[in-house]
């Protein structure tokens, strides 16, 4: 008898169905039941013999077949949660550990430590508004600024023992003013208002920073450590350091994030210098030799014969236009070698030529200065010993490719954000390391 297609295909369904099922019953009782009873079996025959002398295995009326995997399952959980409970405990600890700092900046260069160095908010974002603060989080410290006009002595809220108090040491009108903050923070070391002291200093051109050396620990004064900018003879890089003048700050140059066109573009001049020469000095030198060698027209140049202390807001903008414009940046010395004009061609990428030169004054005069900071730290700038050197330079700048220079440019932006980002961290862990040892 011949069977219908459509039935056949039915019947050869079924048959499958069933055999799969035959085979999973088979598989599931042969592998998981009896494995489980047999384990059950062995566990019970340990601890409490065989009954009726060899007959089957008594099995408890409460047996779960599925206890092992009940007793990995929560073994795997007690983990986690003993897991959980010791990240908890390490989150409080962390907590523990966070200390506070506060700055004042009663000087300029606080602001290129906390927003170029530190890399601080700061409201209002006004930068002549009288009153200015931040707040941020560097290392295990937890950092609070105060600036501006309107921070005065009694008037600063202090609600942490550490301070760090930023002070400008050049003149004797600025010595005079950091002086009475020293003695004000003096009196709240000794009220236990404050129990550490760290001074930020910009120094004197010459080095000449005496008014300070009584203030100092070691000399039995209550600052625990100073970060001092020049190479003074004093740096030993335990309780004094040195830090970097930065950009003028006080003339209001930015904060310069880089950028592809600031890397990539074309810069139309070889090189710049706009300020002031000043007579029998080695920028008129400069001057000379930009003139003689007929580099003026491939070089901006704004030479003036009196310093200004502030920009305006077109000198400024003047200024930086030729930083973006310009390969190099030249930098003469002037009272010391080190200068604002370093920093502020980093910042757009413009190679510095740095005269390389001492100047009088009481500052190191080891095989590293001047500049040892920046030397240390592997600066890519060209240094020279006498302007002479400067036609052969430009020479050397005509013939390098577009590529070449964009790589440099690129190294210079790396470098410097490196730089700041060292000073950050030695400047933090310096705290740490002084301030909190022994908490």
């Amino acid at each position: 008898m011949k069977i219908p297609k459509r039935k056949l295909f039915l019947l050869i369904i079924f048959a499958y169905v069933a055999f799969s099922l035959y085979a999973a019953y088979n598989v599931f009782f042969s592998t998981k039941v009896i494995s489980r009873v047999h384990r059950v079996v062995k566990k019970e025959t340990v601890s409490g013999g065989v009954k009726d002398g060899g007959g089957a295995p008594f099995l408890a009326r409460d047996w779960n077949p599925w206890e092992d995997e009940q007793v990995d399952y929560n073994s795997a959980l007690t983990k986690k949660r003993e897991a959980f409970k010791k990240h908890l405990a390490r989150i409080d600890k962390n907590k523990a550990t966070r200390y506070r700092v506060q700055i004042w900046g009663k000087a300029a260069i606080g602001i290129y430590l906390w927003e170029h160095i530190l890399e601080g908010p700061l409201n209002p974002t006004d930068k002549v508004a009288q009153w200015r603060e931040g707040e941020l989080q560097s290392g295990k410290i937890d950092f609070s600024f105060y600036t501006g006009p309107a921070v005065v002595q009694g008037h600063v809220p202090l609600d942490m023992n550490s301070l760090v108090l930023v002070l400008n040491g050049r003149e004797p009108q600025k010595v005079s003013y950091s002086t009475r903050w020293l003695e004000h923070v003096q009196a709240l070391v000794k009220s236990r208002t404050v129990s550490h002291v760290a001074v930020v200093l910009l120094g004197n051109e010459h080095c000449h920073n005496d008014f300070i050396g009584p203030y100092l620990k070691r000399n039995g004064g209550f600052v625990d450590l100073l970060f001092v900018v020049y190479d003074s003879p004093w740096v030993n890089d335990k309780d004094v350091f040195q830090w970097p003048l930065g950009v003028a700050t006080y003339r209001q140059f930015p904060m310069i994030r880089p950028n592809a066109q600031l890397i990539t573009s074309n810069r139309p001049y070889l090189c710049n210098f706009l300020g002031t020469v000043y007579k029998n000095s080695s920028r008129e030198t400069l001057m000379q030799v930009l003139k003689k060698s007929g580099l003026e027209e491939e070089c901006i140049t704004n030479a003036r014969e009196k310093w200004l202390p502030q920009e305006t807001a077109d000198s400024l903008r003047q200024y930086q236009t030729a930083l973006v414009q310009s390969e190099l940046t030249l930098c003469p010395v002037g009272i010391n070698s080190e200068c604002y004009r370093i920093y502020e061609a980093c910042s757009y990428g413009s190679v510095p030529v740095v005269e390389d030169v001492l100047t009088p004054g009481s500052c190191a005069a080891g095989s590293s200065s001047p500049l040892r900071l920046l030397k240390a730290a592997g600066a890519p700038f060209i240094f020279i010993s006498d302007w002479k050197e400067l036609a052969a330079i430009l020479e050397r700048e005509r013939g390098m490719s577009q590529e070449q220079r964009v790589d440099r440019r690129r190294r210079l932006l790396e470098w410097y954000a490196g730089f700041r980002q060292q000073m950050k961290e030695r400047f933090t862990e310096v705290l740490e390391e002084n301030f909190f040892k022994n908490v």
